[in-house]
């Protein structure tokens, strides 16, 4: 904020303090923690960042969780309270928006506080994706004669057949088709990517995340970033089809990690002693043809900005989920109106890894944490989300 909140805010929403685990690269240094621990890695982290907080006055703890399928089955937000060790009366929900749960969760802990049904709330999301089983279907006879085991760590499973067959394409193959109708190739992509390791790159080393990632004892910063060139991803090969553009190496990698934030009002900031990151301005969630999701941010953050009375030029920092560097490209086709250098600014999930449950809400604090580096003003946090949905958050710091 630029300038401390006032007494008539002190009953509003804000977004308090946050905290977050090193994402992890699949099958690396995170991949041995169960997700339910996972989950309760930063609750507890936030917990005793206030020693002054009371944990029995947490409301509700809201999670965001896409699997659900592993050790994160059985309301995992609930799990996470006890293994973090709050008291057993606090209560947890789990939220599934896909790839924007973890938004979803901080926008339903926004809400309560907002019309008092609450008044400390901790919101995040969390995925291991290293650890998504695989299951087998159900089975119409007693003695199948083929059972096939299916991997749940990201896209279609078991999809009805009455869908039709360009809505359960794979993610990055339709994410591929929407670049090529826009005319978005190979070389931009690959050039996307390079950026976001490199700005990935320099913000750790420039102490962006000192206080706000808390280092496991096996992984102190984001796993995936790499030192890379043009030449290294221009050499690998295309990843959903056998001429296109998408690869391993211009998309976001199986990730592990877990983020969480305090929410509450600003009478409880001011008993903490803590300035909030900022406060939800407005938020929007659109429905779009599940083939066409990567274009479904575009209608999310108009119709969040036109809620919230501004436009993309009042939009200081735009953090577009990196789901696949044709997605975000596509998007920015689409929002000619907002400069490059406000996307993204500490690198995306192609870099720092795309726990599914968790990217949102820390596209969330990230895009305020910057704002409140830039001085203050109004950013979005957006998502393209599976089966075809897009989210939006306006934010104000």
């Amino acid at each position: 904020m630029t300038e401390r909140h006032s007494l008539a805010d002190r009953r509003a929403s804000w977004v308090i303090d946050a905290v977050r685990t090193p994402f992890g690269a699949v099958r690396g240094a995170l991949s041995h923690v169960r997700a339910d621990d996972l989950a309760a890695l930063p609750i507890a982290d936030l917990v005793r960042r206030h020693p002054t907080l009371d944990p029995g006055r947490i409301d509700d703890v809201v999670w965001g969780n896409a699997n659900g399928a592993g050790e994160d089955n059985r309301n995992v937000a609930r799990m996470a309270v006890l293994l973090a060790g709050l008291p057993h009366t606090i209560p947890g929900v789990s939220v599934n928006r896909l790839c924007g749960s973890g938004a979803e969760a901080v926008l339903s802990a926004v809400r309560r506080v907002a019309v008092g049904d609450a008044e400390i709330v901790i919101a995040g999301g969390s995925e291991s994706m290293s650890r998504a089983p695989y299951v087998l279907p159900p089975v119409d006879s007693a003695f199948p004669r083929r059972m096939e085991l299916i991997p749940t760590t990201v896209g279609w499973r078991m999809p009805n057949p009455r869908f039709p067959a360009a809505w359960i394409e794979t993610l990055g193959r339709s994410a591929e088709l929407v670049a090529e109708q826009l005319g978005v190739g190979r070389a931009e992509q690959d050039e996307w990517a390079l950026r976001s390791h490199e700005l990935a790159g320099r913000a750790w080393a420039g102490g962006v995340h000192d206080g706000f990632v808390t280092p496991h004892p096996d992984l102190d910063r984001d796993e995936p970033i790499r030192v890379t060139d043009a030449v290294t991803l221009a050499a690998l090969r295309p990843a959903f089809s056998r001429d296109g553009s998408v690869t391993a190496g211009n998309s976001s990698p199986i990730s592990d990690g877990a983020v969480a934030a305090l929410i509450g009002t600003g009478a409880v900031a001011d008993e903490l002693g803590v300035e909030p990151l900022g406060r939800v301005l407005s938020s929007a969630v659109v429905g779009a043809e599940p083939d066409k999701f990567a274009l479904a941010p575009v209608a999310a953050i108009a119709k969040a900005l036109d809620r919230a009375g501004l436009e993309l030029a009042d939009v200081r920092v735009l953090e577009l989920n990196e789901a696949f560097a044709a997605m975000v490209l596509s998007c920015l086709r689409e929002l000619p109106g907002i400069a490059v250098d406000r996307v993204n600014p500490f690198g995306g999930a192609i870099a720092l890894g795309h726990p599914l449950g968790a990217s949102a809400a820390r596209m969330v604090v990230d895009c305020l944490r910057h704002l409140r580096r830039l001085g203050g003003g109004v950013g979005v946090a957006s998502a393209c989300i599976g089966v075809g949905q897009g989210i939006a958050i306006v934010l104000e710091a």
